[in-house]
């Protein structure tokens, strides 16, 4: 690529960054500062997904509608790391439900295991048979009894095992082990499925991960939810208190509880930031890497590549599951900035459809792209509303204040969010086909 060809790429990158901060100084001045802070709080968690999401479909071409699962694998892991323990439901079932897992693993290690060494045919159709049968039977023996004593201990605030009490920030790296360590067993059977196939199969996956973790209230409360998690940054309440902290507001000018709000999303900020610009940079190296050759070669020629003697597959199965742990560590850094988990709030309109839109919009296969696609998707969805609130009271300023169209339009903009975003989508697949910051 000619160097004057790069500069202007990168000089379009960096004006299109600039344009979404701008937007976000003037949601600052215009609303306030700690609206502003809060979008971008979940735009710099939205780009972390998007990253991921690209990671899969731009680097390799495989479709994931599964994101949403691994976003919730990631915000139950927060839970099980930062809650601590509750020593009664331990005392009532906690044996009994590590027995039961045992059993269930056993039983899985040894159908694998009679899959590849017993007689084919109709011997190890018996054997698989008795041998899941008669694990799952044992497994329900301790696993019930243990669940149903668990969820008595003290229903209104435990019922549930809680976690490690481990610091919160560990369960961001924990999150995307496990998002990865699930992405490793789904891919293992999923990926031999078409691109088409592929998708229901990991929507489909992604809605069972959502209804485990509403119905077994032992793991997490399930729709209970629980809140009041572990915090990495200071609280509110703590700043308003110390000395220190009104100083430093009152030499500002401004009210120690506002101040206190931004100062903490602005420490939100810096952890987003950090875990952002450190995945950023890995995956530029990973794309520029001969692994990353290898995998757009994949991508774009299946039949060419395996002919060349590459493993197809299990480079797909690669992908896949770091795609996963980055998307796993975003959802648990939601997680984080909610100081919550509710299971009901995982939706694949929030989780999946529109992370993918973050990803088309930026760019697919350019991680910068996919970064840019997370902050103006989202600035967009939070923003469409006194968008539209704003454009509906222009374009309705002749009229009279009881007129029934101004009413009723009025009424109606607030609702306009689905439909901006669908003119932003339409307007890029237009005019930039490629995405906003396209793949070179």
């Amino acid at each position: 690529m000619k160097p004057s060809t790069r500069r202007r790429e990168n000089m379009r990158t960096i004006c299109m960054f600039a344009a979404i901060f701008a937007a976000l100084a003037v949601v600052g001045v215009f609303q306030s500062w700690s609206l502003a802070l809060a979008i971008l709080n979940l735009c710099l968690i939205s780009a972390v997904m998007s990253l991921g999401v690209n990671i899969q479909w731009g680097y390799a071409g495989l479709v994931n509608f599964g994101v949403l699962g691994f976003a919730a694998l990631g915000g139950v892991t927060a839970v099980l790391v930062s809650v601590a323990p509750v020593p009664a439901a331990w005392g009532a079932g906690g044996a009994g439900v590590i027995v039961a897992l045992s059993v269930a693993l056993t039983t899985i290690l040894a159908a694998v295991f009679a899959a590849r060494r017993a007689p084919a045919g109709l011997p190890r159709r018996l054997i698989l048979a008795c041998i899941i049968l008669g694990g799952y039977f044992l497994a329900r023996v301790f696993y019930f009894p243990a669940v149903e004593a668990i969820e008595a201990v003290d229903p209104t605030k435990a019922g549930f095992l809680g976690g490690l009490g481990l610091p919160i920030l560990l369960s961001w790296v924990a999150g995307g082990l496990f998002a990865a360590v699930v992405a490793w067993v789904i891919g293992k059977i999923a990926l031999g499925l078409r691109a088409d196939y592929l998708a229901i199969a990991t929507l489909g996956i992604s809605e069972i991960i959502i209804a485990i973790l509403k119905n077994e209230d032992w793991l997490a409360r399930g729709v209970k939810n629980v809140s009041g998690l572990p915090r990495p940054v200071p609280y509110e309440v703590d700043l308003q208190q110390a000395l220190w902290f009104q100083d430093w507001a009152a030499r500002l000018g401004a009210s120690p509880v506002e101040f206190s709000s931004i100062f903490v999303k602005l420490c939100y900020a810096g952890l987003f930031a950090i875990v952002l610009f450190a995945l950023l940079w890995l995956s530029e190296r990973a794309l520029h890497s001969p692994w990353g050759r290898m995998m757009r070669a994949i991508r774009d020629n299946e039949l060419a590549a395996s002919a060349m003697g590459k493993d197809v597959t299990g480079r797909h199965l690669q992908v896949f599951v770091l795609g996963a742990a980055v998307v796993g560590v975003a959802g648990a850094m939601l997680t984080t900035l909610d100081g919550q988990f509710t299971p009901a709030s995982y939706q694949p309109l929030r989780f999946t459809f529109i992370i993918w839109v973050m990803v088309i919009v930026g760019g697919s296969g350019n991680n910068r792209g996919a970064v840019l696609g997370g902050f103006v998707i989202w600035f967009f969805w939070i923003e469409a509303e006194p968008i539209g609130l704003w454009v509906v009271d222009l374009l309705t300023s002749g009229l009279a204040q009881d007129s029934p169209l101004r009413r009723h339009l009025m009424e109606s903009a607030a609702h306009m969010r689905l439909m901006i975003m669908g003119v932003i989508l339409l307007l890029v697949l237009r005019f930039s086909p490629r995405g906003l910051i396209p793949e070179r």
